[in-house]
Order: C-alpha cells, then sequence, then structure tokens
C-alpha cells in the first residue's frame, strides 16, 4: 500500500470515529472576539446583494443567501465572515453580484468561470475533468430529477440566473451530502424572502454572426411553438394511440389496420421543411416581484415570483466523415445545416415565514424548455457503387423538458439545539413525438431507370438510407425528505446527527416505426413512384396497400421501468480544539437500490432478450477536512473521503437515444456497476484582504470501475455506449487567484469608487484508465467481453481536459452598479468517447473570449441597468474529430459564430 493510500485510510477511520456535527464555517477568531459576537448565520435576503459587484472584506459578513443540507453556512467570531475562507470545507461561493459579472443569462455558463468545472455540452457541467455523472446538483440543499434522458444530474443551462441567489461549489466531502460525491457538489440556493417590496422587470435582445437576418431551416408545427408550447398538433395521433394501448405488435395487425396509422405518422406541418430568409433576431424577457409583511412583533411573511422567457435561434453546419479501418481513405463526406429554436420557460414562487429565529420556507420552481429542430443532411459514400451515392436526409424534430419541484425547508432554532426538516416532490417529463428521419439516396447507377433521382427506398438497409418515425415519452418522480438535529455541545464543538430518503422512479418509453418495401432496389425494377414522393406524402394515401409497403416498430425492448431508492443516515462534528485549527469528520451510511427492467407488459406476448438491473448496495463513507491557520491569513486544509458514483437510469436503459446536441445515438448497458472513489485535497489559501486572495491545491483520486463511453457500430450505424473500466486514477492542481487594485489614487469622480479587478483561475488535471489482461468489461450480447478490447492502458478519462483555466479582467465601480469584463476561458482537448479498435473521439474547446458590460441609469426617478455581452468574440469553432497516421476525420466539427445582445432591467 502507498503512502498516501495508508494516509487516507487513516483519515477516513478518523472520521468513522468521530462525532456527528454540523457543516459550520471555522471558528478563526480569538475568544475575545467569540465574546463580543456571537455567531451569525450567513443567510440574508438575495437582493441585498443584487445590485452590488462589491467584494466582502474582512470584518463583513457575507451577504449571501446558501441553503444546504443540514443549514447555511454559519461562522463564528468577528472576523474571517467570508464563507469560502470560514467553511470547514473546499468550496466557491457565487453571490447574484459574481453571476452577474459573468453576464450569463444561465447557471450552467456562470459555473463554467469556477475553477476546475468546465462546461460540456448542454448545461452539463465536469468537475476537474469528471463526467456530470461525478457531479451532484441539488436545489436549496435537495435533490433534484433530471428532464434529460442521457443524465440523472438536471442539466443546469435549464436554470436562469433570475432564479437564482446564489450558487455553492464543495469539492471535498461531507457526511451531510449524498454519497455520490464523485467530483463535487453544486448547490443552487433560490431567491428568499425580500427585505422590502420590488418589482424587476427586463428585456433583452440578441443575435449572432451565423443565425441572426441570416436564412435558416423550419416547420411549421404549431401556432405556440415560439413560446415553448404545442397546441395539440403534436398529440398521439387516435389510431397509433389505439395500437399502443392494444398490446399488439405492429406485425400482428393486417395492412388496413397498418395503413390507419402509417396515414397518421407523417402529417405535412410537422414533416414539410421550410426555409427562413433573414431569420430574426433573439427575444427574451423577465418579471420578477416580492415583499414582505409584518405579521406580528416577531413574524415576517415574504412572497417572491419571478417568471420569465427566453427564445433563441441557432444554426449550424455540421461536418462528419467516415473512413477506413486504417483511415487510409475517406470514404463518406456529410454536410448537415440545422436551425434549433430553443425556448426556455420557467416561473417560480416562494413563500418565507420569519418567526423569530424559526424560519419555514415554501419553493416551488416550474421549468420549461423546448428544442424544435429542423434538419437537412447531404452525403456522398464513394464505396456504394462505382460512383458513390449522394444521400439527402431531412429530420423534423420537436424535444420538451418540463420540471415541476415542490419543497419545504424548515429551520427551527431552540439554543443549543437546532432542528432542520426538509422535503419535497419533483416531477420531470421528456416528449420528442414526431421526430421524424426521412431519407433520399441518388445511387447513380448507369443504367438505372431512378439512378439519377433521389429515391425514399424505404428498405431499411443503411447503404441507401432508412425512414423512420419515433415517439419518446419520459416521466421521472422523486420524493426526498429529510432531518438534521444539531446540538452545540460546547462553543468548540457542534454535532449534528441526520437522516435522508429519496425514492427516484422513472419511466421511459421509446416507439420507433419505419416503413419497409421489400425487393432488390438497385435492379430498378421494384422502385415504386411513391419513393419519389415527398415526406408529406410518403405515407399518406393508399401507400401501404398499393405499394406493397408494411410497417416495423424498430425498437426491440420498447419501455422501462427504473427506480432508485436511498435510505441514509449520517453524523458530523466540527471541532475548533484551538483558535486556529477546525476539524471536521463525519460518516455517512447509504442504503440504496437500483432496478431496471423492461416493462413486459404492453406486448401480450412477453419480450425476451432484456437483461435487468439490479443493483443493492450499502456503503459507509467517511470524510475529513482539517483546516488550520498556520499564520494570520495563512490557511491549510487537507482532505480526505470516499465516496462512490451510481450508473445514471439511461446509462443502464437498451432502448437507442438520439443526442440533438452532439449529433449522435446513445444506447445503455444494463451490465454497469457502482463505481467507488477514494479523494485526497490538500490545498494553501492565502488572504491579503478584501476582494484579495489567492489558494494552491493539489488532488488526488482513485477511481475503481469508472463509467465510460464507447463507440459500437449496430446494423451499420456508429452508437455510443458504455463500460465500466477497471480502475483509473486522477491527480491535478489548481490555482485561484483574485486581486483587486483601488482605482481613487487615479483621481477624479469616475475613478473614486472604482476597482480593478483580476480573477484567474488554473486547474491541471492528469489521469489514465489501468487495464489488467484478465479484466471484463459485460457489454449486452458478451457478458465475459475483455476490457482491453475497450480501454486501452494509460488513456485519460472521458471528459477531462489536462488544462482549463479562466480570465477574467475588468473595471467596476463598488458603489453601483457599474462594470466592465473580459472574461477568457481555455480547454485543452479531452476524449468524448472511446473508439475501442478505431482512435478515441476528441474535442478541442480551445480558447474562447468574452465582454461583459453593464451600467445603472436614472430614467424619470427609475433606477434602470443597461447591458450588453459579445460572446466568442474571434468566433473559437466547436472541433470533435478523430486521428489516426495523420489523417483527421471529422465527427462533430461546426462554426460557432459570435453572439451579441443588449438588455434592460428596471427596478420599481
Amino acid at each position: 500500500m502507498s503512502k498516501v493510500s495508508r494516509l487516507a485510510g487513516m483519515l477516513l477511520i478518523t472520521s468513522s470515529l468521530c462525532c456527528p456535527a454540523l457543516l459550520h464555517a471555522q471558528d478563526t477568531g480569538t475568544p475575545e472576539d467569540a465574546e463580543a459576537q456571537p455567531e451569525v448565520q450567513v443567510e440574508t435576503p438575495a437582493d441585498a446583494a443584487a445590485d452590488s459587484a462589491e467584494q466582502p472584506v474582512e470584518g463583513e459578513v457575507t451577504e449571501t443567501d446558501i441553503s444546504l443540507p443540514g443549514g447555511g453556512i454559519i461562522v463564528t467570531g468577528k472576523r474571517n465572515r467570508n464563507p469560502e475562507r470560514s467553511s470547514g470545507q473546499v468550496l466557491t461561493v457565487l453571490s447574484e453580484a459574481d453571476i452577474a459579472r459573468t453576464g450569463e443569462s444561465d447557471i450552467a455558463g456562470a459555473l463554467a468561470r469556477v475553477s476546475g468545472l468546465s462546461l460540456v455540452g448542454n448545461g452539463r457541467v465536469f468537475v476537474r475533468g469528471l463526467g456530470d455523472r461525478y457531479s451532484l446538483a441539488l436545489l436549496n440543499g435537495l435533490p433534484l430529477p433530471s428532464p434529460e434522458p442521457l443524465s440523472r444530474v438536471v442539466p443546469l443551462d435549464i436554470f436562469p440566473t433570475n432564479v437564482v441567489a446564489s450558487s455553492l461549489v464543495q469539492k471535498t466531502f461531507s457526511a451531510n451530502f449524498p454519497g455520490e460525491f464523485g467530483g463535487g457538489a453544486i448547490n443552487l440556493t433560490t431567491k428568499a424572502i425580500p427585505t422590502e417590496t420590488f418589482l424587476d422587470v427586463s428585456f433583452g435582445t440578441g443575435g449572432d454572426t451565423l443565425t441572426t437576418f441570416q436564412d435558416g431551416l423550419t416547420y411549421f408545427g404549431s401556432d405556440l411553438d415560439s413560446f415553448g408550447f404545442d397546441n395539440g398538433n403534436r398529440d398521439i395521433p387516435s389510431n397509433l394511440a389505439n395500437f399502443l394501448a392494444s398490446g399488439k405488435r405492429i406485425s400482428d395487425l393486417t395492412i388496413a389496420q397498418q395503413e390507419g396509422i402509417a396515414g397518421q405518422l407523417m402529417p405535412l406541418n410537422l414533416v414539410t421543411l421550410q426555409r427562413v430568409p433573414k431569420q430574426r433576431v433573439n427575444l427574451s424577457g423577465s418579471l420578477t416581484a416580492g415583499t414582505s409583511i409584518d405579521i406580528g412583533s416577531d413574524a415576517t411573511l415574504g412572497l417572491i415570483a419571478t417568471a420569465s422567457i427566453k427564445n433563441r435561434l441557432r444554426n449550424r453546419t455540421v461536418k462528419s466523415q467516415v473512413a477506413s479501418a486504417d483511415f487510409s481513405e475517406i470514404f463518406e463526406n456529410s454536410s448537415t445545416f440545422i436551425t434549433d429554436e430553443n425556448v426556455l420557460v420557467n416561473a417560480l414562487f416562494g413563500v418565507g415565514l420569519d418567526i423569530g429565529e424559526h424560519t419555514i420556507r415554501w419553493t416551488n420552481l416550474y421549468i420549461r424548455d423546448a428544442l424544435k429542430t429542423a434538419r437537412l443532411e447531404t452525403a456522398n459514400n464513394t464505396l456504394l457503387g462505382a460512383t458513390g451515392f449522394d444521400f439527402l436526409n431531412q429530420q423534423t424534430a420537436w424535444f420538451e423538458r418540463q420540471l415541476m419541484d415542490s419543497q419545504i425547508v424548515t429551520e427551527l432554532r431552540f439554543d443549543p439545539v437546532r432542528i432542520d426538516l426538509r422535503g419535497g416532490y419533483a416531477r420531470t417529463d421528456r416528449e420528442a413525438p414526431f421526430n421524424a428521419n426521412v431519407s433520399y439516396t441518388r445511387t447513380n447507377a448507369p443504367g438505372s431507370p431512378y439512378g439519377n433521382q433521389f429515391v425514399a427506398y424505404l428498405n431499411q438497409v443503411s447503404d441507401t438510407g432508412i425512414t423512420s418515425v419515433a415517439f419518446d415519452d419520459l416521466k421521472e418522480e422523486l420524493w426526498f425528505g429529510g432531518i438534521d438535529l444539531t446540538y452545540e455541545v460546547t462553543p468548540e464543538l457542534n454535532a449534528t446527527i441526520g437522516y435522508a430518503y429519496s425514492d427516484n422512479t422513472r419511466r421511459s418509453s421509446s416507439r420507433e416505426f419505419r416503413p419497409f418495401l421489400s425487393g432488390d432496389v438497385l435492379s430498378g425494377d421494384l422502385i415504386p413512384a411513391v419513393g419519389l414522393w415527398q415526406p408529406g406524402f410518403l405515407l399518406g394515401g393508399a401507400t401501404l396497400a398499393g405499394f406493397n409497403v408494411t410497417l416495423t416498430e424498430a425498437t426491440p425492448f420498447p419501455v422501462f421501468d427504473a427506480a432508485l431508492t436511498v435510505n441514509a443516515g449520517y453524523g458530523l462534528a466540527r471541532w475548533a480544539p484551538t483558535d486556529r485549527l477546525t476539524i471536521e469528520a463525519g460518516v455517512r451510511y447509504e442504503d440504496a437500490k437500483q432496478t431496471v427492467a423492461l416493462d413486459q407488459s404492453i406486448f401480450d406476448v412477453p419480450i425476451e432478450g432484456s437483461a435487468p438491473t439490479n443493483l443493492a448496495n450499502s456503503y459507509f463513507l467517511p470524510g475529513t477536512t482539517i483546516t488550520w491557520e498556520a499564520i494570520d491569513d495563512l490557511q491549510l486544509r487537507f482532505a480526505a473521503s470516499k465516496t462512490i458514483a451510481r450508473p445514471q437510469f439511461r446509462e443502464l436503459v437498451e432502448q437507442t437515444y438520439f443526442d440533438p446536441e452532439s449529433n449522435r445515438r446513445f444506447r445503455g448497458n444494463p451490465f454497469l456497476e457502482d463505481s467507488d472513489l477514494i479523494n485526497i485535497e490538500g490545498r494553501a489559501e492565502y488572504y491579503f484582504g478584501g476582494p484579495r486572495k489567492v489558494s494552491l491545491a493539489g488532488f488526488y483520486k482513485k477511481i475503481d470501475n469508472p463509467i465510460e463511453n464507447f463507440l459500437i457500430s449496430a446494423s451499420g450505424e456508429l452508437l455510443t455506449s458504455f463500460a465500466n473500466a477497471p480502475s483509473a486514477e486522477l491527480y491535478g492542481a489548481e490555482l485561484d487567484l483574485a486581486y483587486g487594485w483601488d482605482l481613487a489614487s487615479f483621481g477624479g469622480s469616475f475613478f473614486e469608487a472604482k476597482q480593478f479587478l483580476v480573477l484567474l483561475n488554473y486547474t491541471y488535471t492528469k489521469s489514465s484508465i489501468s487495464v489488467g489482461a484478465d479484466d471484463l468489461a459485460p457489454i449486452p450480447g458478451n457478458p465475459t467481453q475483455l476490457a482491453n478490447q475497450l480501454f486501452d492502458q494509460g488513456a485519460p478519462l472521458v471528459g477531462q481536459s489536462d488544462h482549463v483555466a479562466n480570465l477574467s479582467i475588468g473595471i467596476e465601480d463598488k458603489d453601483k452598479v457599474q462594470q466592465a469584463t473580459i472574461l477568457l476561458n481555455y480547454a485543452s482537448k479531452r476524449v468524448t468517447a472511446r473508439g475501442g479498435a478505431l482512435p478515441d473521439v476528441l474535442e478541442d474547446p480551445g480558447l474562447t473570449v468574452d465582454f461583459v458590460a453593464r451600467t445603472e441609469v436614472k430614467l424619470g426617478g427609475v433606477p434602470v441597468e443597461l447591458s450588453f455581452d459579445a460572446r466568442n468574440i474571434f468566433g473559437r469553432d466547436n472541433f470533435e474529430y478523430q486521428e489516426l497516421n495523420g489523417t483527421r476525420i471529422d465527427i462533430n466539427t461546426f462554426r460557432v459564430g459570435t453572439s451579441f445582445s443588449v438588455g434592460v432591467k428596471a427596478q420599481f
């Protein structure tokens, strides 16, 4: 055993023997300070910091609302009330002012500026190069279900910044957090009770250089599409609904019965592509109001409500290629023009009641994220026929994700006892009806009567294109609750015991139908005139009976039920034996049962061939963090813990799922197992005073059974699936620097309250997979698959960039809203999928540069905030590719334009 492992083991044993305690911040003040100033909770109204970008200075309470399991962060004594410094754990807190400084409209973009965090795809936040499965997302300290099938962690780009009072990123494990804490926890705190009545109204507009006033694609859909809702045009048609409820298979129906279904699969308004000349600008608007009412001498009732809508258009032209096994020849090139219309609607309603020292908060959140996509692909394959085949493929689709969450948190203080109660219900839905793909092929075959025509062959052969219509539906429900009992044993020792429960159920349905025409299509003898028709007429009328076309279903395993039930008990202690030393230690016990099983009841005759998943595991998860103030303003930390990462539902389900962002299909693996992690971290933090600080950290993780993506080929189509690698190691270092210069010495009224602020963070991460000659990585169809057929010894983990850096340079006013900031973000190459026998798929995010500015003016006595931002100023494109022997083929490469937006917010 290595010295590092022995040291980690000693700390973990220490954790399990310690008393439980509440997450309290470090008491770095002297006993006299503590006597002069009792403990103060860092949990104040969110709007107190909303209009100021000023950083906290020593001796001031950080006015940031933070809601965590077991209560907020507590600071004791008169000094060091910055929550990042005072906490017993390693964390980063983004207040409303910090979030506003980034100029981001959603919380995922703001978090991408935090040290060690990178944003991948649509809202997936990676912590220290670990995939989103190693991240934990909480709302007010409580779990959230995900409306995204690919992830159990809710994508954070659906959370607009106007509903978030603060965001906390904790990178060291404490027992009051769930055990799925591989890379870190991201906790969002919604806005709380306001101190005074207010009304904010905001509007925004913008666009990008590749979309706005440029041609695009669309289809009609419905009158309400631009508001993120459907007017009923996409409801499951009657004949199909009756069939789905019948228990029969599509092959059991007569041609006449199939024709009744086929005639409803491709409505003209849902499959007819239209060109849109000179597309409009993006639009957004929001309304937020709040008030507080005194209802007694010691009680205050607070109300807050917010609603917003954002509509965004985006053009992409995605380039992808296919090469021979040795990459000596590129034989297929394709270009897909995509226009996405994304609509984000959200609403929040909160009620808070303060009764003396007691607080009750009821929060209700609604988020709806709708994507309308229209795609047209042109491709050429030189392996097919002497002159190659040309393809023309179109896709029209609608993806709607919806989250509804209601939660109650109660904090009761009976010094020296504190009781925290929490519970709630959340539901997510994802529907993707009428996801239609229509493929036309031109064979260029000499002598063929249709060789120079684009024909929908309907033969279900990938060489000539596959036409299909899919209906996906997902519903997930989550019940959760918990209780914490905290006792102040002495002023230096606090102890907490707690219990948490969550019950997560998901039902996922995917039904894909394909028209089929048998025969030798290349001879030209059996090619019907129907293959030349437009999509809206392809399956209409008497196509099936008149042209010998039948319907088949391409989803052998159409409906799955999944569940995850977790019961957890934990204890946590915080002990400050001296005014410079703090020990926070605890242990969490989790008992979890996770199941995924095919629903056998949907057909009269049971389905064979799908392997169920039944994972029942119990874990003791200890964690310790030691904080020592070596000298004034210099703080050293050491942390060690054991955590886990469970496979996500989507990764276990043997259904094919299309991700519109990455332009690839995914299929699950029911043989996946939990991952175990050992985490070790050392950190030094130096505080210069005010906003000036620097920290340097080193970290190490040992992961058993990490879950990795890999490419497979199914019926000539590339899919991404998942498997457990035997083990992996990850290590690295982080540097954080914040430094501000007061500009008052420059003279003049303009510089009187100005400061120049530089924020820099850099993370170096290195990972490697370990694979033995006899290690197994079971996959569907091959439970004895050797791991070295999928994974290479020493390969990095999927999603891990060696280098991630953020630089923010700006000037801002400390007394009012006025700032201008340049933001730079860099991430080095990272693997997005294991290639197996082929090279790994790589992504190269590179460097992006943004500019954000905002200022406040008075119009008629009303304060009005004006904002402007420019994103991706130098036009960094998206590069995803494979490379071998000096030859590179594109997988998902496209141009990314420069975007601009302006906004106005009035405060009443």
